[in-house]
């Protein structure tokens, strides 16, 4: 129950940091790529495991169809659920199983896939263990043999697979938990301010050096006070400002 919590709240929450983590700058957010998938080499072992799980569901299959139940020395009632457990596990491992073992076989690195098929062994093994200590109580003991050998490889690869499962929710929660500090560090920086500049003043550097507008003198216009002008006519004269007097008339 607690890989399935664990690995139901990775598939939820991992989706959402991954997105927040791709919202920052390209500058901000750089960092070493990661090639190789999350717990690809816990999930790649288990590989060897679906080949065992194959060839036991095959001949646990083989075996159940060849069953007599109905010659078991029990009552009716317990031959009718024995013969009940028997089709329902038929019907799991030609239908439902061998479909869950191709999508981990082409995907190892798939969550979804892997818990899908680890579920489904969980509760294969539980019915397969019922039906094989019925046997052992009023079947055949080569009956009772030959589904003991095929409950003990499947109960093997649920174990494997299990761990598997678990190693591989340590090591997403572990980045998960890098990812949210992450996050919430890149949030913060582009919430905070921008920092004040600052000005130096260097109080050792050279004196500023200051420049002189150069005054051009202004035109003398004439009329203007202070300037030797002449008076047009002629009467005027020139040299002074007074006028010569006027000749006597005889």
């Amino acid at each position: 129950m607690t890989i399935a919590v664990n690995l139901l709240s990775i598939v939820f929450l991992f989706p959402w940091f991954v997105a927040q983590s791709q919202t920052v700058p390209a500058e901000t957010s750089a960092s070493p790529a990661n090639t190789s998938p999350t717990g690809s080499a816990s999930m790649t072992s288990i590989l060897p495991d679906l080949d065992r799980l194959q060839a036991a569901s095959s001949q646990a299959n083989h075996d159940l169809t060849y069953m007599r139940i109905e010659k078991w020395k029990a009552d009716t009632d317990s031959k009718r659920q024995a013969q009940s457990n028997a089709d329902s596990i038929q019907r799991n491992l030609t239908s439902a199983l061998p479909g869950l073992i191709d999508k981990v076989r082409s995907a190892p690195q798939d969550v979804a896939a892997e818990f899908k098929l680890y579920r489904n062994l969980n509760a294969l093994y539980d019915v397969l263990a019922s039906l094989t200590e019925s046997t052992g109580a009023f079947g055949a003991k080569s009956d009772y043999d030959a589904l003991a050998q095929q409950l003990d490889v499947i109960d093997s690869v649920r174990r494997d697979l299990g761990n598997a499962l678990e190693n591989l929710t340590a090591s997403t929660q572990s980045e998960l938990a890098q990812l949210r500090t992450k996050v919430r560090t890149l949030q913060q920086t582009a919430a905070a301010p921008p920092p004040p500049k600052k000005v130096i003043v260097d109080d050792n550097g050279p004196p500023k050096k200051t420049t002189h507008k150069k005054k051009t003198a202004k035109p003398v216009t004439p009329g203007s006070n202070g300037s030797n002008s002449s008076l047009s006519g002629p009467n005027s004269a020139s040299g002074n400002g007074t006028a010569a007097p006027a000749a006597k008339s005889q």
